[in-house]
């Protein structure tokens, strides 16, 4: 028997129509779990409300929604909402700019989501982002809600990480920011006694714990994020530039590594690479004299490009 109110039937026939336009009338029926009889009650009941509701008989016929028709209130689950967002953050960092069309339409989305959910969708929208559009793997939509809540309201949490194998640690989150469309946590683990920046999409769980944390007062977490990952590769990394330090700062992107002052107007550059070749050719940003003082690996790669740049060059 059917139990629901018509007007809640009712809507669920809307529904229905707005996925299924020229859904017949049995189909209705069978979707609702009611007879054919009341499926045409419950679109009198849409009528009645003056939503447009066109019918057509023979074998193809059923319903679909006129023309002019206002759509319902928008319903969105706190996961597909928030995974919305991140995915619009993944690709245009603008998504939080209220002035930008992007970010304009976000606002329009949170302002009629239920409280709890538009509170964590506003939260994940100030994430930091920089040079994304990538293929990365996306986190966890509700996880990184959590994590990102915590941030703001600085509280520790306890996750659980996937690596080789799961570890469970203590971390303060400072921030969670977005870096060539990939999602990073950069905080303090009491586990570890050090910083960290850990990958969101291998936090399999999070739990928000009782104490507080106060973040440095300098911090910036792209700057960071690319420094950390700048270190730990491979082959060790030492190039002196003959320009200052605000110039290379400016031809280089942050990931190479460390800029440090020499200070005789000169720049060292600390890092690491796995990639010799491909270090060598972003060095060619520079538009200052330098020398590889390390690795042995990435001069033999910084020649072998400069032999090819000069045939390319060459005459016949």
């Amino acid at each position: 028997m059917d139990t629901a109110s018509p007007t809640a039937r009712a809507l669920l026939v809307l529904q229905v129509l707005q996925d299924n336009p020229g859904v017949s009338a049995e189909r209705l029926a069978g979707r609702l779990g009611v007879t054919d009889r009341a499926v045409r009650r419950y679109v009198t009941v849409l009528r009645d409300a003056g939503i447009p509701i066109e019918s057509t008989t023979g074998r193809y016929g059923g319903y679909r929604l006129g023309r002019g028709t206002r759509p319902p209130p928008l319903m969105l689950s706190a996961a597909e909402a928030i995974g919305l967002v991140m995915a619009v953050l993944e690709g245009r960092p603008g998504a939080a700019d209220a002035a930008e069309p992007v970010g304009s339409a976000i606002g329009k989305i949170i302002r009629v989501l239920p409280t709890a959910v538009a509170e964590a969708v506003a939260a994940i929208r100030q994430v930091t982002t920089a040079q994304t559009a990538s293929t990365a793997a996306s986190p966890d939509p509700e996880i990184t809600a959590v994590l990102v809540r915590a941030a703001e309201a600085r509280r520790r949490v306890r996750l659980t990480y996937r690596l080789r194998q799961e570890r469970v640690m203590d971390i303060d989150p400072w921030a969670v920011s977005v870096w060539r469309g990939r999602w990073y946590l950069l905080g303090w683990s009491h586990t570890a006694g050090a910083r960290r920046v850990l990958r969101v999409d291998r936090v399999t769980s999070v739990v928000v714990l009782e104490e507080g944390f106060t973040p440095p007062d300098d911090l910036d977490p792209i700057a960071t994020i690319e420094e950390h990952l700048s270190t730990g590769w491979r082959y060790d990394v030492e190039v002196v530039i003959d320009a200052p330090v605000d110039a290379v700062a400016h031809w280089l992107p942050r990931q190479l590594g460390r800029l440090e002052p020499t200070g005789d107007g000169s720049t060292r550059l600390v890092g690491t690479t796995d990639e010799p070749f491909w270090y060598a050719r972003q060095l060619t940003a520079l538009q200052a004299p330098y020398l590889i003082a390390s690795s042995p690996e990435l001069r033999e790669a910084a020649g072998d490009l400069g032999r090819r740049l000069t045939r390319a060059g060459s005459a016949g």
